[in-house]
């Protein structure tokens, strides 16, 4: 497995280093998200009021055993979808959705939350049967971390399939100066706790509304399991 313990830094060189520059809740808060991530831990990340205005549970790609899969789509209910940095993107030749198919469909999209999509293609690891237990997504998704450790290591076409079940979001080349999205701040997440750009990013639904779950709900629920609950301007504050 790539990524949880390896990494130039350790999680007291980054709490030092970030208290030296601020001492407030929201730079531990943050800290401790790296440190999380690095662990192999999930945390929620809200984007913004104005942008989607929802809170995605976050894994590094890494850690997505069966488990973490079943928490997924058990406790988030979203799309589990697996967030890659541009680079590796590219260097799998990866496209982005509406670019890659010819269709009308695919053309004049009217986002209220964004200029585009970040979808990608999708995919299964060619050892899983299905594709969609959760023993395969996670055989899928660790691959794909695996992949975005040593991209140059690795013929996508011979290790990976499409279609599949896990959906490929392919981050801004920029990340979050271009780009203010969940897969922007995963991936931004990950590059900070010194692990490879690639994540799994799953919206936390409510079950009682059909909506997303509000932040005050999502930060409950972090509160409950002990996870890490960060703003997206938190982020921006730190890596943007």
């Amino acid at each position: 497995m790539t990524g949880h313990h390896a990494g130039p830094r350790s999680n007291a060189d980054r709490t030092t280093a970030s208290a030296g520059v601020d001492g407030s809740d929201e730079a531990a808060t943050f800290v401790r998200a790296l440190d999380a991530l690095h662990a192999g831990e999930p945390v929620l990340v809200h984007d913004a009021a104005d942008r989607e205005g929802e809170t995605d549970l976050i894994y590094h790609a890494d850690a997505v055993t069966p488990e973490a899969v079943a928490r997924l789509r058990n406790d988030a209910g979203g799309l589990v979808c697996t967030a890659l940095g541009h680079e590796i993107a590219e260097a799998f030749d990866l496209p982005l959705y509406t670019e890659a198919i010819d269709h009308p469909a695919a053309g004049c999209h009217n986002l209220g939350y964004d200029e585009r999509s970040s979808f990608s293609l999708t995919v299964n690891h060619r050892e899983t049967y299905t594709g969609i237990t959760d023993v395969d997504r996670s055989r899928t998704i660790r691959a794909l971390g695996e992949a975005a450790a040593a991209p140059e290591a690795v013929e996508f076409a011979a290790e990976f399939r499409v279609p599949g079940h896990v959906h490929l979001l392919k981050a801004a080349p920029d990340l979050l100066a271009q780009r203010e999205g969940h897969t922007e701040l995963g991936v931004a997440l990950a590059e900070a706790a010194d692990l490879s750009p690639a994540v799994v990013v799953c919206e936390m639904l409510d079950d009682e509304t059909g909506e997303a779950l509000t932040p005050v709900d999502a930060r409950a629920y972090a509160d409950r399991h002990d996870f890490v609950y960060l703003e997206g301007r938190t982020v921006l504050e730190h890596l943007g």
